[in-house]
C-alpha cells in the first residue's frame, strides 16, 4: 500500500513539474516575427508613377512584399512623370516615384513634395530598326544622332505625353536649338510601351528608357543604335505629397513606401530584379547616394 501511494505520489509530482515546465515555455517563448506592429488605419496608398516602373514589372514585384511588410495596399496610377507630379500638385497621390529631376524640384522647392530620396537610375537609350535608315549606330553623342534622324526624315516616334521620357527627349532637341516638326515627326500620345510597338511596326526611330525597351524586347523589331551618352542617364526619385496638401492624403502609408523603397532589402531586390530574364538589372540602386555618384 505504501509503495503504491509512492508511485501515486511520484506521478502527481512528475506531472505538476511537466505543467510549471510547460508554463515557463511559454512565457519565455519569443513573440512571432512580424513588421506589421499594427494595422494601419488607412490601408490604401495612392503612387502616382512613371510607366516605366510599371512595363517593366518592377512594381509587381515590390507591392506584394510592401503589403506584407507593413499592411498597406499600393494602388499605382502608371501615367508618365508629368502627370505624376501634376497630381502631386494638386493634392491628388499619397506618393510619387518619377525620373525628371528638374522637373521635381520646383515641387521640392515649393513644399508640394516632401522627403525626396534618391531609388535608383537605368539610362535612355535610341532604338530603331536594324536597316539604320539614318546611319546613327555607335554614334557618342545622342544630340547629333537625333540630328542626323531629323536630317535624313527617318521617322521618329516620340512619347509625346510630358513624361520624363518625353522631357529628356525634348531637353535633347533644346540644346539642339530645333524644333522638330515634319511628317517624319511622329507624337504617339502614349506611354512607353505602345510608343515602342508604334516605332516598331513603322520601322522608327525613338528613345526609350532602357528597363521598358528590354522587357518589351521580345515582342518588337528594334535595335539599340545609340547609348552611353552621359545625358542619357535616366534617375528615379521617390517623395510623399505634403499632407498639407489633401486632409485626404494617406501621410503614414506615403512614409511607409518611402522608407520601404530606399531599404537595403528592397534596393537588392532592384539590384536583382532582370538579371535571371534579360541578364542585366534593369534598374541600378542608388538609395543614400549623392546625385553626382550616380551612374559613375
Amino acid at each position: 500500500m505504501k509503495l503504491r501511494k509512492k508511485w501515486v505520489t511520484g506521478i502527481m509530482l512528475a506531472f505538476i513539474l511537466s505543467l510549471v515546465m510547460a508554463v515557463a515555455g511559454c512565457a519565455q517563448e519569443e513573440p512571432k516575427d512580424t513588421d506589421k506592429t499594427t494595422e494601419p488605419a488607412n490601408k490604401k496608398v495612392v503612387l502616382a508613377t512613371t510607366t516605366s516602373t510599371d512595363n517593366t514589372g518592377l512594381l509587381d514585384e515590390l507591392e506584394p512584399i510592401f503589403k506584407e511588410k507593413t499592411g498597406y495596399e499600393v494602388s499605382h496610377v502608371a501615367v508618365g512623370t508629368g502627370e505624376a507630379l501634376r497630381m502631386g500638385e494638386k493634392g491628388d497621390a499619397d506618393v510619387l516615384l518619377t525620373h525628371a529631376p528638374a522637373s521635381e524640384q520646383p515641387l521640392v522647392d515649393n513644399k508640394d513634395v516632401i522627403n525626396y530620396q534618391l531609388v535608383m537610375h537605368n539610362d535612355f537609350i535610341i532604338v530603331g530598326p536594324a536597316s539604320d535608315p539614318a546611319k546613327v549606330k555607335g554614334m557618342e553623342s545622342a544630340a547629333d544622332s537625333l540630328k542626323k534622324i531629323m536630317d535624313s526624315e527617318a521617322t521618329f516616334v516620340s512619347r509625346g505625353d510630358d513624361s520624363g521620357t518625353h522631357k529628356k527627349e525634348k531637353a535633347i532637341w533644346k540644346d539642339l536649338d530645333v524644333e522638330p516638326k515634319g511628317d517624319w515627326y511622329v507624337e504617339a500620345g502614349a506611354g512607353m510601351g505602345d510608343t515602342l510597338r508604334m516605332a516598331s511596326e513603322k520601322k522608327a526611330y525613338t528613345l526609350t528608357d532602357r528597363g521598358t525597351y528590354l522587357a518589351q524586347k521580345d515582342k518588337l523589331d528594334l535595335e539599340v543604335l545609340v547609348e552611353g551618352d552621359k545625358i542619357l542617364l535616366n534617375i528615379y526619385h521617390v517623395m510623399q505629397v505634403n499632407p498639407e496638401k489633401n486632409d485626404k492624403i494617406n501621410a503614414d502609408g506615403a512614409k511607409a513606401f518611402v522608407e520601404f523603397l530606399i531599404s537595403p532589402e528592397t534596393q537588392k531586390i532592384i539590384e536583382d530584379f532582370g538579371k535571371d530574364k534579360y541578364g542585366e538589372p534593369l534598374f541600378i540602386p542608388d538609395a543614400g547616394k549623392e546625385m553626382d555618384e550616380v551612374g559613375k
